[in-house]
């Protein structure tokens, strides 16, 4: 099989120690890693994330992902007793108020079968109405007031289960990027966090274009693939919205040569999976799921500015369609043995 297919082909060792538990004392302080696409041999640059302006082409259009994290994770009990975390993957402005059905993690899900019923919080109920893996299952919910409102009452930020420790009062404010305006998501799009309003200033005064859409990061984000035959991983649908004026940018840099580069694997997959399902780039609000790996040939994207991502995670086998798996596993290897910050809250790589 050729080993770009592989699962085991996406394997590294990692220090714990080099899981980011917090962000760093401010944004833009993070590392960046360069990474040539094009470059023959394996040398990686190293700056600090605030010289990214300098190192973009001036005729560059970047493209970020505005989608906000929503405080999705609710501590309840299970039928019968016993505690039970709650994940609310789809967004609430996306359930039909009329069905109220919704998909959802459960942990402990083994014995919460379908036709069971619980509260969530006081005002909503959940009654599984099928049954996933893997913890998954569809619920019809049954919420007496606005969720949006009830969840920030009861809920909490979804922080990464490699991240050891509860949410604190920071990560209200640093688990968002700057720019998040629309509520709907389960992770933050990690590569948008370290960009300061400084950085933005100078990103303008260069004539780098900038344009937004919408991915609202659910459990295509963050399921890991399990099939050793990576070909045979199906991504869970994540929900896109672009507007007609966004797309029309696009357009228009492509026509002209103008680099096209996405500000994380969100905004890469959004802009690559609308291509896929239009066959061309236009506005659209719709659903993906589209799946990234070394041999996709990118129709829109030429660039990509991401973090350092899990073992066998979709993240990494994205990245590596576009660096190429073994370049980019020495650029881990080298991040590895410099110290580098992986993962949310870790630091940057520049893939160009």
């Amino acid at each position: 099989m050729n080993p770009d297919l592989r699962l085991d082909s996406y394997d590294f060792d990692l220090p714990e120690n080099l899981i980011a538990q917090f962000p760093r004392e401010e944004r833009g302080q993070s590392r960046l890693m360069r990474v040539d696409r094009q470059a023959s041999g394996y040398n990686f640059p190293e700056f600090a994330f605030d010289d990214l302006p300098d190192l973009l082409p001036r005729n560059a259009l970047l493209i970020a992902n505005n989608s906000r994290v929503i405080p999705a994770r609710v501590l309840t009990r299970r039928p019968g007793g016993g505690k039970l975390e709650f994940l609310l993957l789809t967004p609430p402005c996306l359930i039909d108020k009329e069905s109220g059905e919704a998909e959802c993690l459960l942990k402990p899900a083994g014995k919460i079968k379908k036709g069971d019923s619980f509260e969530l919080f006081p005002g909503a109920e959940c009654e599984v109405i099928e049954e996933g893996v893997y913890g998954a299952r569809k619920i019809k919910l049954k919420c007496e007031g606005d969720l949006e409102k009830l969840l920030v009452q009861y809920g909490s930020l979804p922080l990464p289960p490699y991240i050891k420790r509860p949410p604190v009062q920071l990560d209200s404010s640093r688990y968002q990027t700057i720019w998040s305006s629309k509520n709907g998501s389960i992770a933050a799009p990690t590569a948008g966090l370290h960009f300061t309003e400084k950085i933005l200033s100078r990103l303008a005064s260069r004539g780098i274009e900038w344009r937004e859409l919408t991915l609202h990061v659910g459990y295509g984000t963050f399921s890991p693939a399990r099939c050793e035959n990576i070909e045979r991983h199906v991504m869970h649908p994540e929900f896109v919205v672009i507007d007609g004026e966004a797309a029309k940018a696009v357009n228009e840099a492509k026509a002209a040569g103008r680099p096209v580069i996405a500000i994380g694997t969100t905004s890469l997959r959004a802009l690559e999976g609308i291509f896929a399902s239009l066959g061309r780039l236009a506005g659209y609000s719709g659903w993906i799921n589209l799946f990234v790996y070394p041999g996709f040939e990118f129709k829109i994207v030429d660039g990509l500015i991401t973090n350092f991502h899990l073992p066998k995670s979709t993240l990494l086998m994205l990245a590596s369609a576009m660096a190429g798996r073994e370049k980019l596993l020495a650029a881990y290897a080298r991040a590895i043995r410099d110290g580098f910050r992986f993962f949310s809250y870790g630091d940057a790589m520049f893939i160009y």
